[in-house]
């Protein structure tokens, strides 16, 4: 432990899971205090009863982002556990992949609901306490899919875009207010959503193979690479950095032709 988040009480969304538990696993490895939700209830009190173990100020409450009264009753909770939050991180988010013109209204809604209106709730609920503190860090969970389009995801880039919106609009709206608001963008990482995606194909294995292929180095992201540049990201290791967002993805996005 090298203490490098000592005095940050975090609150983040989608944690029992993927990129959300690296997260978790990392933050705590650096002295942060942790309030972890997630919707998925068994899920969340699984791995949150292993996480304890490692010590430290840490808590729980499954909830639903789009549920602003479930949001106000976690960040309550979050206040009497861990003390009033001081960072967001908004990792929740679902894959809603379609064609364009055949997305069912209820597709649609879902996808906007969970990624850009979730990651929004908990801003609204979070930010006016570090603006009475002095100040706070908001990090977004964002994709490449904010600022590429791969062919058959839509809504889903919509969404993503958006929520790069959100975060340069909220980064210069709360400086004065020594917020800071900013989006780290992965690229194709190994969680089980991307397992899932393989797995919706008629061969898997071809289709890993065909995303690897699409990387320089030949190989996708883990999640604990993610979490070592969040842990960077909410750190006052960065404090001049605000409105932008941070890519990895392995140099995908860079490429312009797959090798």
């Amino acid at each position: 432990m090298t203490a490098r988040l000592s005095g940050k009480r975090i609150f983040i969304t989608g944690a029992a899971q993927g990129i959300g538990l690296a997260l978790a696993k990392a933050f705590l490895h650096e002295d942060a205090a942790l309030f972890l939700i997630d919707r998925d209830a068994s899920l969340l009190d699984r791995e949150a009863e292993v996480l304890k173990e490692s010590g430290g100020q840490f808590g729980w409450m499954a909830a639903d982002i789009t549920d602003t009264k479930a949001i106000a009753s976690a960040v309550a909770q979050a206040a009497e556990e861990v003390g009033p939050i001081n960072a967001l991180v908004n990792n929740a988010g679902v894959n809603v992949f379609a064609e364009p013109l055949q997305t069912s209204d209820e597709e649609w809604q879902r996808c906007f609901d969970v990624n850009l209106k979730g990651a929004w709730n908990c801003c609204k609920a979070l930010l006016p306490g570090m603006i009475e503190m002095g100040g706070g860090v908001v990090l977004h969970i964002a994709s490449t899919h904010a600022f590429t389009i791969i062919p058959h995801t839509f809504p889903y880039p919509l969404a993503k875009h958006a929520l790069l919106g959100m975060t340069k609009s909220l980064g210069i709206e709360y400086a004065p207010k020594n917020i800071r608001v900013n989006a780290l963008a992965p690229g194709y990482v190994a969680t089980q959503k991307v397992i899932d995606y393989w797995n919706s194909f008629p061969d898997p294995v071809a289709a890993e193979a065909e995303t690897m292929k699409l990387h320089p180095g030949g190989r996708i992201a883990t999640p604990e690479e993610i979490a070592m540049a969040a842990v960077f990201m909410v750190s006052d290791e960065c404090p001049f950095m605000n409105a932008t967002c941070l890519t990895i993805d392995g140099g995908l996005s860079v490429q312009q032709h797959p090798v």
